[in-house]
């Protein structure tokens, strides 16, 4: 049997905002719409200009136009992301949940400071921080929980 590749779906009342966090907090991007080919290097506003015009074009009622929105890896290593409009509020603990590596190759002190400066940047982006994990090694390297602007829980790791 051959491997998967597999999309990540989020449930959001507002994708295209929450896909404006994860976009800021990955270095992930917006794709362009069908059919279209952004500019090298345009900023990372463009794509969404894009997909504005693409609905407007297709008489997509702007009721619609933040039924969802996604993200992909520059790179095309990670995962797609996708983000679907319910009206549901989420009222528990996430099941699934993200961890974000954010000191690659780090261990101790180190790692943790790593972490520190990356919840501070993700805390100005919409994040909150939920709680710290100190190393509890063997089992444990230390990570931090967090949410984002929704309340859906990821892991500095």
């Amino acid at each position: 049997m051959m491997s998967r590749t597999v999309q990540i779906t989020i449930d959001a009342h507002d994708p295209r905002g929450l896909s404006v966090f994860w976009r800021e907090a990955l270095g992930y991007v917006h794709p362009a719409p069908p059919g279209m080919i952004l500019a090298p290097g345009a900023d990372a506003a463009a794509a969404l200009v894009a997909w504005d015009d693409f609905l407007e074009r297709a008489n997509v009622p702007r009721s619609q136009w933040n039924s969802s929105s996604a993200l992909e890896d520059p790179d095309g290593t990670g995962p797609r992301i996708y983000f679907q409009q319910v009206p549901e509020d989420k009222v528990a603990k996430n099941r699934v949940h993200l961890d974000v590596f954010a000191a690659p190759g780090l261990e101790g002190d180190e790692r943790m400071a790593a972490f520190e400066q990356e919840a501070e940047r993700l805390v100005a982006l919409g994040a909150t921080r939920v709680k710290r994990f100190d190393p509890d090694l063997p089992l444990s390297h230390g990570f931090i929980v967090m949410a984002d602007p929704e309340g859906n829980e990821f892991c500095l790791d």
